[in-house]
């Protein structure tokens, strides 16, 4: 028997079985589908966080208090002490260092904000001018807070375009005033409409001096430091001397964190890795369900072609040709769901990239190609069973019509 007579025969026998055949197909379209769209939910949100990290900038460090251990225990931990503050100190100090080109210290907290009638619980980040470069961010309306001293107290800030829709529905926000706490502030900017950062939504942020964030919160410690340096190749060097610097302010105690942008990307990467992965795995078990199925229908499909098996034997059909003939089918279903499969999952992935832009959904190779492989895998070897059963029947038994 020629391959090109195996093949016909075999599409033959699955066009005269239309609704068996239809089955084991939308089980095998199902199971690829959904290996293409988790995977692609999985890459979609590494590459999501990775663009938000990136945007960034690769010369960013962030100086958080308490020395974090591989462990996850903080030293002292268990003896009561606690990690010492950063202070405005510690900001004023690094910025000294000669790799440092900007520092953005950061105070925040939650406070009601209201503007004549209208209030609003709000985060209140306090920081200094430079901050709006260190976070690549832009202005919509008025300007960013003013440059000077970090001890300095201005009664100024800066708004997120959702406060100001809501504090300021009819009227101008900037040169207008707000109340935050118990105190007046003149509004001078409203934030561009950037979306959700990392860390923080935008579009419902105060943003004052941190001076100011220090005595609304009645604090004198930050929430952390952003340190910018001259330029990518120079971070290592620069974490250095931050360390080393903070470490002789702090009488010899090496009691803060140094992470790196770099840092912070590979571990993201590494969790969303093991995201997909393991989406992956879920999905690929809808394939083996697929490939069971497909085993059962074509059994079922053996006991009621004996007589055509028979008369295939009669013929001078070998036991080989007649296992090749069932594992075509089997193959050519498995084919056909996998290439449907992907056809339905990439039309989700259009769809679910149309109702969230944001996020850059898309399939890896490696998804595809498994998908694919596990898709022929189940049909060859769930196919195999019902093949060798159908090779091993008698011929005189099989044209009798008995099973």
């Amino acid at each position: 028997m020629r391959n090109a007579d195996l093949l016909h025969l075999a599409a033959e026998s699955l066009l005269r079985a239309r609704l068996r055949s239809s089955m084991m197909l939308v089980a095998m379209a199902i199971g690829v589908a959904a290996v293409v769209v988790l995977t692609s939910l999985g890459e979609g949100a590494r590459r999501y966080v990775t663009g938000e990290f990136q945007a960034l900038g690769t010369d960013l460090l962030i100086v958080l208090p308490g020395r974090s251990e591989t462990t996850g225990v903080q030293p002292g931990l268990f003896a009561g002490e606690t990690p010492r503050d950063l202070t405005l100190g510690d900001a004023q100090a690094l910025l000294r260092l000669p790799g440092v080109e900007r520092i953005a210290p950061i105070v925040i907290g939650s406070v009601p904000v209201s503007a004549a009638q209208l209030s609003r619980e709000v985060p209140v980040l306090g920081t200094n001018a430079d901050f709006l470069v260190v976070r690549n961010l832009s202005m919509g309306q008025g300007r960013f807070l003013p440059p000077g001293e970090l001890d300095r107290d201005m009664a100024v800030c800066v708004i997120g375009s959702k406060v100001r829709s809501e504090l300021f529905p009819d009227r101008a926000a900037v040169g207008g005033s707000v109340r935050i706490g118990g105190r007046r502030f003149r509004v001078i900017g409203v934030l561009s409409d950037e979306g959700r950062a990392v860390g923080f939504d935008l579009q419902e942020l105060v943003i004052i001096p941190v001076r100011s964030a220090q005595q609304l919160f009645n604090t004198q410690s930050l929430f952390r430091i952003l340190v910018q340096a001259r330029d990518r190749d120079s971070t290592p060097r620069v974490r250095q001397e931050v360390l080393r610097l903070l470490t002789e302010r702090h009488q010899g105690e090496e009691d803060v964190t140094v992470i790196t942008q770099d840092a912070v990307l590979a571990t993201f990467d590494r969790i969303f890795t093991a995201l997909t992965l393991t989406l992956a795995g879920i999905a690929s078990i809808s394939l083996a369900v697929a490939g069971i199925l497909i085993m059962n229908v074509m059994l079922v499909a053996v006991s009621q072609r004996t007589a055509e098996i028979g008369l295939l034997k009669a013929v001078g059909a070998r036991r080989r040709q007649i296992t090749a003939l069932f594992l075509t089918e089997a193959v050519l279903l498995s084919v056909a769901g996998a290439l449907a499969g992907l056809a339905v999952g990439y039309a989700v992935n259009w769809v679910i990239g149309r109702v969230y832009p944001a996020l850059p959904v898309g399939a890896p190779a490696w998804a595809v190609a498994l998908a694919l492989l596990i898709a022929v895998a189940s049909g060859v070897i769930f196919g195999l069973m019902p093949a060798r059963r159908a090779a091993r029947l008698d011929p005189v038994v099989a044209l009798a019509g008995r099973r």
